[in-house]
């Protein structure tokens, strides 16, 4: 199950089709039982079939970071062959650009983490750079997980004209305030995104058994969350952390 668990299915963004918009939703982990739980309920509707040639330890990640990942991808609307940005490389940039190269887009990838950057160019970034480096290119596209505000006029002043920056995060620090003719003229635009809708999730499992992709994990014992949680702060995961019950 992913982190959306439940919908009302009858208010006007469920009827049109943006049921991650949902007045009434219900999310795994926070209004149900979910990634500390060891036993959980999950509505059939929302629930998915894992493709047989991943593991759990390799489908943990995707069931949130992965999906997550590609509707953000969405989002962003790289062009076919596009250079996309992307800033943060953790648990779900590092699937979200292998998605995006195998769609046939260029990745230029601005982190702070060096073990972050060294696995990016094992993913065949065409650029690694610290998190405020200016890639050398303009950006078509741009994805920032880092819950930083403070990058997102850095992101928003490497985009060409017509470029979209796509923020992941459900959290996001203060932005600090842009100036109109240098951030965001020539129709720059700047997106949220606001979790996946179940025909993402479906759409993403096809994509991710297609390519197939291949999650960077760190796992850890039920009992010893805490130890995950205190390196996941410290910077000292690369990849995604998973916790086997």
């Amino acid at each position: 199950m992913a982190w959306l668990g439940g919908t009302c299915g009858s208010c006007a963004y469920c009827r049109r089709g943006d049921e991650n918009l949902c007045l009434s939703p219900v999310f795994t982990g926070w209004d149900r039982d979910g990634g500390y739980a060891e036993q959980l309920t999950v509505s059939e509707e929302f629930a998915y079939a894992i493709p047989p040639r991943f593991s759990d330890e390799q489908a943990a990640p995707l069931l949130c970071s992965g999906i997550i990942g590609y509707r953000a991808l969405k989002r962003a609307a790289v062009p076919e062959g596009g250079r996309l940005g992307i800033y943060g490389f953790g648990g779900s940039a590092h699937l979200t650009a292998q998605m995006a190269r195998h769609q046939g887009a260029q990745v230029y990838v601005m982190t702070r983490s060096e073990s972050a950057r060294e696995l990016a160019r094992e993913l065949g970034a065409v650029f690694v750079g610290d998190a405020y480096e200016s890639p050398p290119d303009p950006l078509d596209s741009a994805i920032l997980f880092a819950p930083v505000g403070d990058l997102v006029p850095a992101a928003l002043k490497a985009l060409d004209r017509g470029g979209t920056l796509a923020i992941a995060g459900i959290h996001l620090s203060d932005i600090p305030p842009l100036n109109y003719s240098a951030d965001l003229f020539y129709e720059r635009q700047l997106r949220s995104v606001t979790a996946n809708t179940r025909a993402d999730g479906e759409e993403f499992w096809s994509l991710a058994a297609e390519i197939p992709l291949a999650p960077t994990t760190t796992v850890y014992p039920l009992a010893e969350a805490d130890r995950a949680l205190r390196d996941l702060a410290g910077d000292r995961i690369t990849g995604a952390a998973v916790l086997r019950v």
